[in-house]
């Protein structure tokens, strides 16, 4: 049985002390590291002192993005060898926000998970549909392209323990949440999907998170679905008793 993995997707919040305190709490507070991945993912600027932090803990720690270059003059970039160096050994990649309000392309998300890939970063490459999407009956389009698009070229032996995020782009920070039943029909979807591309050993290694104003009162409803294998956690990623609390539920499934 797969682990579920809870990932805390802090975005552009907190003060360093902030960071630092939450880090700090989650080293105390962890009892269930055994049977649940966990990960946060800080803003740039607070990665390496995170790292520090949590560096002899069971917790992840990666980056938001990154750029799909290794070096250059890129300014304002970070590479996936900058984030590696530092200590991170995670990145999400092609966020909702990144899609959204940078116009990120499927071209350009397919470009960074291979570069995640190269620098030995593992990826949470994050799919979803837009409300009138969902409401135009394409949520299936939309996320097949996604996947389609994302995961151009890569073998089996490349997407092999990759993670998956379903984020409906109409629930991230709305406090609308996807019903467990819908999301868990959509998870169906991507593995049925993955299993079409890649195989039925190689999709059964992907894990699927759902992402989408998480917290702790819906947590447990959604990770006990049969197609959810974590949760891509937002704001309540920012408050570590919340965020404990969704890592506590998870372990109940474990």
């Amino acid at each position: 049985m797969k682990k579920q993995y809870i990932a805390g997707n802090w975005k552009m919040n907190l003060t360093l002390d902030e960071a630092r305190d939450i880090a700090r709490k989650l080293c105390d507070g962890i009892a269930d590291a055994e049977t649940v991945d966990i990960g946060v993912f800080p803003p740039f600027v607070y990665l390496k002192d995170v790292c520090d932090i949590l560096s002899d803990s069971k917790v992840f720690v990666g980056a938001q993005n990154m750029n799909m270059e290794q070096h250059g003059a890129f300014t304002g970039e970070v590479s996936g060898g900058m984030l590696k160096d530092i200590g991170c050994t995670h990145v999400i990649i092609g966020h909702s926000e990144r899609r959204t309000i940078y116009k990120e392309t499927d071209s350009e998300i397919n470009s960074k998970l291979k570069a995640a890939l190269l620098n030995d970063l593992q990826p949470i490459l994050c799919v979803g549909e837009s409300q009138d999407e969902r409401d135009a009956d394409k949520t299936r389009e939309v996320v097949e392209k996604q996947l389609s698009g994302g995961l151009l070229d890569l073998k089996p032996e490349q997407v092999e323990g990759l993670t998956i995020a379903y984020e409906p782009v109409w629930a991230i920070g709305t406090g609308k949440t996807a019903t467990p039943e819908q999301a868990n029909e959509v998870h169906a979807f991507i593995r049925n999907t993955l299993r079409s591309k890649y195989g039925d050993d190689t999709a059964q290694s992907i894990r699927i998170q759902y992402g989408g104003s998480v917290n702790a009162g819906n947590a447990k409803e959604l990770l006990g679905q049969p197609e959810i294998d974590g949760a891509l956690v937002g704001g309540a990623s920012l408050d570590p008793n919340s965020f404990l609390d969704i890592v506590s539920k998870a372990a109940s499934f474990s």
